[in-house]
Formats: C-alpha cells, structure tokens, sequence
C-alpha cells in the first residue's frame, strides 16, 4: 500500500479504476515537491507487483471506508459508529495479541495461537476477573475472519485461504435474564412522583417501555408518522427508515398502546427529538435515575429488563405464541400459530395484562 492506496498494475489502473481515484493518485504523485518516479510507479502501477503488505489496521481502514459499504448503507450516524466501534475492538485484540502485521502474515500457525489465546480467556482467571463466553470469542475471531476473506476479495483473489477456517467454539454459555417482578413495577416503578425530577421525554420513555415490550432504541428514534393516536386503535409502529435499521426484520410490527403508555405518548405526540439516534444517551440517563432511585433489585437488572418483564407478562397470561412474537418482534418459528392478529385482537389481549395506572400518578 503506497500513500493510502492498494498497489494495482497498470493495467487494472486504466481499465478498472474510476477517473476520481485515477486523479486521486496522480495528485499524490505531484504533492510536495518534485514527483517521485518510484512514488509514481507504485501509485499508477509501473512498478513491478510487489507483494501486498497491507497492514491488518490499514486493511480495517479500508474496510470502514469501502470494503463494508453495503454494511453500512441503511445504519444512522450512531450505528454506524456502534458498528465500527465493534469491529474496531475485535481489530485491536488481534494487534495487541499478533501486532499489526501484514494480512499475508497471518498464516494458520498465527491464527491457531491467536484462537488458543482466546479458548485460555474463557476458563476462569486467575486475577478473577470475568471470562469470555463463547458468544463473544466467536464473534471477535469472526470479525477478523471477515476482515481477511472481504479484503482478499475486494482486491480480487478469490483463492486466498482462510486462516481462521474451523475455528468456532461451541460452548453454550449461561446468560442470567433479569426481568422486574409485577409487584416491582407496580409498587416502585409506577409510585406517584418517582421520576418527577426527570425530563418529560425520559419519563415517557420508560412508561412505553413498560407497556409495549419495545426496545430502547425502538421507542427514542419514533418519528411522528409512527405515532398513532388518532387511530381507532391508537398504536406505534417499528418500521426501519432510509438511514436507520432495525434489528432484524421481524422487528418491523405496530404495538397497540395500553395502560400508562396511551396518556404517556400523549405528551410526546411527535416523539423524541432531543433524544433522536440518541440511544446510548438515553440508557445512560435512565440507569442513573433507576440507580438513584434504588429500582434496580439486583446488579443483573439493568432498562431492557423491562423488556423481559413484559414478554413475562405475555406469557403468564396465556397470550398466544404467534402474537408474543409478532409484539416482541421476534421470528415465528411456528407459523401454525398464527402471525399476531390485528391491532384490535392485540389491543384486547394486551388490556388483559396492562399494569393499572395507580391513582394519583401524573406524567
């Protein structure tokens, strides 16, 4: 790589570039002082094909900024910074474990050391401190998996070897799933006053996560076209945007709004625009007003508990499995049991295990 760029031959520079990186690198060539004839054949390709050295932090750079365009076509700013800041944690591990070596460097020798490293973090250890699960290990040799194989191939080999190939552990890891109790939620959460001190938008916030199962995100990126009151059945609805995912695609769902929510998403008819792609903001403000407050019953409960909290609910109260999912956003793995109803069914079957709005709460 020279000056920024992926050495190509000639060849490939005249036929297979466009005319923006073709000027991109002559004017390299020309910066500074006199131009440099080893810089201009290694930059418009007269030099004789060396072999790629590219860098694992160089080849990252040109991930991010073209290889995983298409990964982050439809993200807004905050997710797409939260998708790079993952990928940018994997990256680092690898450097600080092998260097920053040449990706033709990691030969299978490197990447058998670098997954024996990993499979030694998730025994425990011995500073006591926490170890890895299998989820995450997976999930960071993936991210550099990925990298090798789409950089190789953005560059055209498509017979480069993967290092990392086999590697995967299996283990299945115990994940605790903190959910508020009924009584929780109701003598605490809901008392009249808590969250007077809090922002309007906070307080409302929490309210719908309570009574629609939402995801954080979910709820602080509505738009006012998501918003529902006027219906029949006033509702929310998830739907992805031009410039904004959601998680999956059976994310995308409308959620009746019931029990406090109704009267909390009055107050917030256009939604959340302080806090729009603010979700990192947001969680932060709510568990510092949980943690003041001592709504947090255990170290393992954190806001998405109220998540599992609702989907308890739904169970406990005998809600049908096609609509637990279709409220949830979560796939249908059994079809037969129908895909949710309509917003009046959901409505109803929601109304049977709303919270009571106690006397006496204003939001």
């Amino acid at each position: 790589m020279a000056e920024g760029f992926v050495y190509r031959p000639v060849e490939e520079v005249a036929t297979q570039l466009d005319i923006e990186e073709i000027i991109d690198r002559l004017r390299k060539v020309d910066r500074g002082a006199e131009p440099v004839e080893e810089k201009a054949e290694a930059l418009l390709g007269g030099a004789p094909e060396e072999k790629d050295r590219t860098t694992v932090s160089e080849a990252f750079e040109l991930y991010v900024s073209k290889i995983a365009f298409d990964d982050q076509y439809n993200k807004s700013d905050a997710q797409r910074k939260s998708w790079e800041k993952r990928k940018q944690v994997s990256i680092d591990y690898f450097i600080e474990r092998e260097g920053d070596i040449p990706l033709l460097d990691i030969t299978r020798d490197v990447a058998t050391r670098y997954r024996d490293w990993w499979q030694s973090r998730m025994l425990p250890q011995k500073d006591g401190s926490k170890p890895f699960t299998p989820n995450t290990v997976n999930r960071h040799i993936g991210n550099m998996r990925s990298l090798y194989l789409r950089y190789f191939k953005y560059r055209g080999e498509t017979d480069v070897e993967d290092p990392f190939r086999g590697f995967f552990f299996a283990g299945k890891s115990k994940v605790k799933r903190a959910s508020f109790s009924d009584e929780w939620v109701r003598t605490k959460i809901l008392a009249p006053g808590m969250f007077d001190e809090l922002r309007l938008e906070l307080r409302v916030i929490i309210y719908l996560l309570i009574e629609t199962g939402a995801r954080l995100s979910e709820i602080v990126n509505l738009r006012p076209d998501d918003i529902q009151l006027d219906h029949d059945i006033p509702h929310i609805i998830i739907r992805p945007e031009q410039n904004r995912e959601l998680k999956t695609s059976d994310s995308e769902r409308e959620i009746p709004l019931v029990g406090v929510a109704l009267p909390a998403m009055k107050l917030c008819p256009n939604g959340f625009e302080h806090y729009y792609d603010r979700n990192t903001l947001v969680s932060a403000n709510l568990m510092k007003a949980f943690k003041q407050r001592e709504l947090l019953p255990s170290k393992d409960h954190v806001i998405y508990s109220l998540r599992h909290s609702f989907e308890d609910r739904m169970l406990e109260g005998n809600l049908d499995y096609g609509l637990r999912c279709a409220l949830m956003g979560h796939k249908n793995n059994r079809p037969e049991y129908g895909q949710g109803g309509s917003l009046s069914f959901r409505r109803d079957q929601l109304l049977k295990i709303a919270h009571p709005i106690p006397d006496g709460l204003t939001i």
